[in-house]
């Protein structure tokens, strides 16, 4: 579910040099200013430690990447579970994976008589908080036009059929 914005836990303070928190965490520009988000990127990887053919549960991480190529952390909470026949994980296409992470990330559907709007607003808007308290300048109305890479693990490509390595990223 998704929630309004809360205010960061703790400041992190912005400094000019890269000896400073911004430039520990690599937002900060070769000219001193803060990096921007350019895209979001989710990562799906397997999520479980056997391999039961029935059985599918994968995690997801969604960042934001920054200009400058550093990556902040939105969520790591996410992923899904499914059960099916016993040859799910081959039976499961890359476009299934890539629809599921996408909406496992959100914005989630409306409930409460909100609208889907509203819950795009809050959605982005709680992003650009989580941008915010990590030192980036973040617009939550951009953050929904970005790009949106879905990357998916060695381990899950293993298991639908895919070489490791073959670079799909839908």
């Amino acid at each position: 579910m998704t929630s309004r914005p809360t205010p960061c836990r703790s400041a992190i303070p912005v400094r000019g040099s890269l000896s400073g928190t911004l430039g520990r965490h690599g937002l900060e520009r070769h000219d001193g200013r803060l990096a921007h988000v350019i895209r979001l990127a989710t990562f799906v990887e397997v999520d479980d430690t056997v391999a039961d053919p029935g059985q599918m549960s994968v995690s997801v991480r969604h960042e934001a990447v920054l200009m400058n190529g550093g990556r902040v952390l939105l969520l790591a909470d996410r992923g899904w579970s499914a059960s099916g026949p016993p040859n799910i994980w081959e039976v499961t296409s890359v476009e299934e994976i890539t629809v599921t992470a996408r909406v496992v990330v959100g914005p989630d559907e409306p409930f409460g008589g909100r609208s889907q709007k509203d819950m795009e607003a809050d959605h982005w808007a709680s992003l650009a908080v989580v941008l915010r308290c990590q030192g980036v300048d973040a617009d939550a109305v951009e953050l929904g036009r970005l790009p949106h890479d879905v990357v998916l693990g060695e381990q899950l490509l293993t298991r639908i059929g895919h070489q490791p390595g073959s670079g799909v990223q839908p």
